[in-house]
């Protein structure tokens, strides 16, 4: 990706970590990442409590380029969501004070999906604006977060994106504040990012009580968890 780049660019590396655990939605975390990717300089982190491989919630291995042991100090922390899995990780002591580590030293403190309810546990955002999946507003509010319902939502240094395919912009998001406007479209341009979706059922206005219920019904012992 460099030839995409001008030789002035400064190329001081940016590490970026991923937190990934089982039962982890890969799409969370590949979505922002393909896109922070882009720039020759961003050093991408797979981050695992331990070295083993992670079956993510749609069975794809996952493997952790680096523990929470060796993890470097990042310049942007996400934090995906997941399924059941994700309330194990949100109880794992260990897995809270690397966060809260990583997070008092990092420039930007990101989440998709119900990843802020991770970062929310870990107290990392009381006091800011954030969003989450649009079925988990009600349990992020529940930890004093002032949940606002938008794709992406900027707080200061606190990012957050709402469902999991927010991710991709929730990362060009991210391009802009560490690069500048022309990187993200450059990058979003060479994804071919041009969302023309088949249906109009992304979101539970689009998609209608029915349908929106019978999803409810289907994730209830993950919202009751």
């Amino acid at each position: 990706m460099g030839a995409f780049f001008p030789d002035d660019v400064d190329m001081t590396p940016l590490h970026i970590g991923f937190l990934i655990y089982p039962d982890v939605v890969q799409l969370d975390v590949m979505g922002a990442y393909q896109v922070l990717a882009f720039p020759p300089n961003t050093e991408m982190h797979l981050i695992g409590k331990t070295p083993s491989a992670i079956i993510s919630n749609e069975g794809v291995t996952l493997v952790p380029t680096v523990t929470y042991a060796d993890c470097p100090p990042l310049d942007v922390l996400c934090v995906p969501g997941g399924g059941m899995g994700q309330v194990e990780v949100m109880q794992d002591t260990e897995t809270v004070q690397f966060l809260q580590q990583q997070g008092a030293r990092t420039q930007y403190i990101t989440s998709v999906c119900t990843g802020s309810l991770i970062l929310a546990v870990a107290g990392l955002l009381e006091g800011y604006q954030a969003t989450c999946h649009w079925a988990f507003r009600e349990q992020l509010a529940c930890f004093g977060v002032d949940v606002v319902p938008e794709r992406v939502v900027v707080d200061r240094d606190r990012i957050t994106g709402a469902g999991v395919t927010s991710g991709i912009d929730l990362g060009l998001t991210l391009l802009t504040l560490l690069y500048d406007e022309a990187t993200a479209k450059m990058a979003q341009l060479m994804m071919e990012y041009d969302p023309q979706p088949p249906f109009k059922a992304g979101s539970p206005e689009q998609a209608g009580e029915a349908l929106t219920t019978q999803l409810l019904q289907a994730g209830k012992p993950f919202v009751n968890s």
